[in-house]
């Protein structure tokens, strides 16, 4: 095998600190509901970001197969748009820093890329490591997103898997990067999310928003959805108003929520909200958290520069 590391070119001026969380989400193969490409698109351009290593696309994508965007306006070629893969160091909405792996996933050299991977993250002292994919599954679009959690970290798989089957799956490359890390005691969680089967063609909202959900349940990062939440309601309504049209599309509905729930009864997964014991947080440990996060963010305002 070549050298790993002469895939990927690091950014000489970006110094990331030890310690920090990984999240990852490629898009490829098997992005039910556009969840994954969602995400990391609102990610990337909502959040603070910069750079670390940009793969070299020409060793790792098929370009006929995912073809790149170039726009034809008229009568001339205006804009190219090349295809990114790239870790970038982010901050979320209080400002904690993450690594974000994003982009397309590997045609070629799944090995190489893997052991690239494994390398940043050993260079740079990750944490842990989160990734996130979507599948189509028979579920209802009105109860919750459910989802499937592998990896090594009970507490999340005892608090957030809903489905746990053993079977063989097409694997994609985070699988790969995900059983190396296994293999070396890296605490390493993989989120994917079972979106409806009928939806799984549409950019659907509330997908994205279960994705940034579990990413924050691993990694402890904080991230706004109220525009996520408001196109959700919209989109979430206008099914809706699709199902109440379509007496054969309201039963398909009603059959697979009297199936979600018969499953939902017999399951022993734990709320992510509450304790060991089962217990809701209080008012006043509510309160508390609550003004802890104001006090942090008083102290980042009083702390910001000012001007311009």
């Amino acid at each position: 095998m070549r050298d790993p590391r002469s895939l990927y070119e690091l950014n000489p001026d970006v110094e990331v600190p030890s310690g920090l969380p990984l999240v990852a989400g490629l898009t490829g193969f098997a992005d039910a509901g556009s969840a994954v490409a969602q995400t990391t698109e609102y990610l990337l351009s909502l959040l603070d970001t910069t750079v670390v290593a940009t793969f070299d696309a020409d060793e790792l994508l098929d370009y006929r197969a995912r073809r790149p965007i170039i726009l034809f306006q008229g009568d001339h070629l205006a804009d190219y748009r090349p295809p990114r893969l790239s870790l970038d160091l982010a901050r979320d909405e209080l400002g904690q820093q993450f690594l974000l792996l994003t982009g397309f996933e590997p045609d070629f050299q799944w090995e190489r890329f893997g052991s690239a991977v494994l390398g940043l993250i050993e260079e740079l002292g990750v944490a842990s490591t989160t990734w996130i994919n979507a599948i189509p599954m028979p579920v209802p679009h009105t109860r919750p997103i459910g989802m499937t959690v592998s990896g090594n970290r009970a507490d999340l798989i005892d608090a957030m898997s809903i489905w746990r089957p053993t079977t063989q799956v097409p694997s994609n490359a985070l699988h790969l990067v995900e059983y190396r890390l296994q293999g070396q005691g890296h605490p390493t969680t993989g989120f994917v999310l079972l979106v409806p089967h009928y939806l799984s063609d549409a950019e659907y909202p509330s997908a994205a928003i279960a994705a940034l959900e579990a990413i924050s349940a691993s990694t402890g990062r904080i991230f706004p959805t109220d525009v996520l939440r408001e196109q959700g309601r919209e989109f979430n309504a206008r099914i809706d108003e699709q199902v109440a049209e379509n007496g054969e599309l309201a039963k398909l509905v009603g059959t697979l929520e009297e199936r979600h729930d018969s499953y939902m009864e017999g399951t022993t997964l734990r709320s992510p909200l509450t304790d060991e014991d089962g217990e809701l947080p209080s008012a006043d440990e509510i309160a508390a958290e609550l003004e802890k996060f104001l006090a942090y963010r008083r102290t980042r305002d009083d702390d910001a520069p000012r001007g311009g």
